[in-house]
């Protein structure tokens, strides 16, 4: 087969064989995360009360189910109209900005509570993520329009891939890589200002998750600007997904950790009363149980 086809079109093929394992082993994941948390997962669903949080929280959950579906779609059922992995693939890239503008929102809110919902952080993180969203749909749509997609010519190969390599499909991770440094910039000054003065164990919980989740996505976001730079076909794109699905992982599990420390802590009384659902009403009941 390596003598009847180019060089190129082997390596592409082996890139999209690879990137199809990848993307099935994080759909494989997924699943096993899902169903190791289904209890917590009924738990905070059913007795929590409903709120714009919560809501929230269901989107982050559950668009990477609609993502998987799309992709293994694209990946796997043969395609000769390259026209159709175009449409599919920009269906996936705005579920893909969904789920990662979900899962940072989570993460602005709790930033925004531990700053003791100051209003001036609020407005420079939403003005900062929205500078990050707008950029990195204009990035990538334009990527896909200048290189357009194509097909395998070898037998048995599925999936598209794009006919150049787009170096601009690195930039979203960069915004992504800077925002997070803000973040986590903001995260670590309250840290230092607030941490010999409140004694309070949803504070600590909260500072902890913020700091792994920044730091998890730092590490990705810099692995795939790298090779975003450095490798070619599917090789290039493929752990940009794996990324999203691993901070919309986090942002739902350390949400559902929080909200049950917190019914443990005050109990089933003041679970109807202040639900993490509402995750910025914590911090001004933590100020006054530390008068």
């Amino acid at each position: 087969m390596n003598a009847e086809y180019s060089v190129d079109a082997v390596a592409a093929a082996r890139s999209l064989q690879t990137y199809t394992y990848i993307y099935t082993s994080a759909a494989t994941f997924w699943a096993y995360d899902y169903v190791c948390s289904l209890h917590q997962e009924f738990t905070f669903l059913f007795q929590s009360r409903w709120t714009k949080v919560k809501g929230l929280y269901i989107v982050t959950r559950y668009v990477p189910f609609l993502l998987f579906a799309g992709h293994l779609y694209l990946n796997f059922i043969p395609k000769e109209n390259p026209d159709e992995c175009l449409t599919l693939n920009n269906i996936c890239s705005c579920l893909s900005l969904i789920s990662i503008i979900c899962s940072e929102c989570f993460f602005i809110l709790r930033t925004y509570a531990l700053w003791n919902n100051n209003k001036f952080v609020l407005a420079v993180m939403v003005t900062a993520g929205l500078a990050v969203v707008v950029t990195s749909i204009t990035v990538l749509f334009a990527a896909t329009t200048t290189a357009p997609y194509v097909t395998s010519p070898i037998p048995g190969i599925t999936g598209c891939y794009l006919s150049s390599a787009s170096i601009e499909l690195f930039v979203p991770f960069v915004l992504l890589l800077a925002f997070e440094l803000g973040l986590i910039s903001l995260t670590l000054i309250r840290a230092i200002q607030s941490w010999q003065t409140t004694n309070n164990r949803l504070f600590a919980v909260l500072l902890k998750h913020n700091i792994f989740y920044y730091a998890c996505g730092l590490f990705f976001s810099a692995a795939n600007v790298f090779m975003g730079l450095l490798l070619h076909y599917s090789y290039n794109v493929m752990f940009e997904d794996f990324q999203l699905i691993i901070l919309a992982i986090l942002a739902t599990r350390m949400h559902l950790h929080l909200w049950h420390v917190d019914r443990h802590i005050h109990g089933s009384d003041a679970l109807m009363l202040i639900p993490l659902s509402d995750v910025s009403s914590f911090l001004p009941r933590t100020q006054e149980e530390t008068r």
